[in-house]
């Protein structure tokens, strides 16, 4: 899916979730609201088909950005990488590993659920394989959660949002490896494994991107 493909799916989706007058985070999380750090849904949001996922969560006010409500992490199954792609850190666990994914980004989303910013974090936060950027970047095409059990529309949303925002995305990768770089030279490599959560961030002004698609 190309952006020009991505942007009608995007505004179709926010506008059908407004007009039944259910954002983003009222169809994810449970009718008592969020406990903080907890993972909506419990499992994850897997698609059956690409294995690609998704949760939701909420930090404790102080603990995150002001303007948001919660935010979003995407991955990719390592299945649906390259084989022969080595990833510069593991989990602990190694193969053993509870969860064979690679982190693309997190989308943080406004109290009235329109997203806010990407974010790219360190290995550790999310307990992913983390593969170099290039290689995040070659198989951003493959990110695909229309299949998982939740809100279709919801869905229909992240998987367009991926495909909207890949340049945007492939610079935010790029710009987390160059901090991990610099983090490794100046406290040596245990030091990605410690501190430093988050590594870059993106703003998002989606009228202003569907506006630069427009004229383009």
């Amino acid at each position: 899916m190309s952006p020009i493909e991505a942007a009608p799916i995007v505004i179709e989706t926010i506008t059908a979730m407004a007009r039944e007058g259910r954002p983003l985070m009222l169809r994810v999380l449970p009718g008592e609201g969020a406990h903080f750090w907890e993972h909506y849904p419990d499992d994850d949001a897997r698609d059956s088909r690409t294995r690609s996922r998704w949760y939701y969560h909420v930090h404790a006010p102080g603990e995150r950005d002001p303007a948001e409500h919660g935010h979003f992490h995407l991955f990719l199954h390592r299945t649906q990488i390259d084989p022969a792609a080595t990833p510069l850190a593991v989990p602990s666990e190694g193969e053993d590993a509870p969860a064979h994914v690679a982190h693309i980004a997190g989308l943080s989303i406004d109290r009235s659920g329109i997203p806010i910013s990407w974010f790219a974090t360190n290995r550790w936060v999310t307990d992913e394989f983390l593969y170099p950027a290039e290689t995040v970047i070659a198989h951003l095409g493959r990110y695909d959660v229309d299949n998982t059990p939740e809100d279709p529309l919801v869905n229909r949303f992240l998987t367009a949002m991926v495909a909207l925002y890949r340049e945007e995305l492939a610079n935010l990768l790029r710009q987390r490896d160059s901090r991990l770089d610099e983090i490794t030279s100046e406290n040596g490599p245990d030091a990605c494994e410690a501190g430093n959560d988050l590594l870059a961030n993106c703003p998002i002004d989606l009228d202003a991107k569907i506006e630069s698609l427009a004229i383009a």
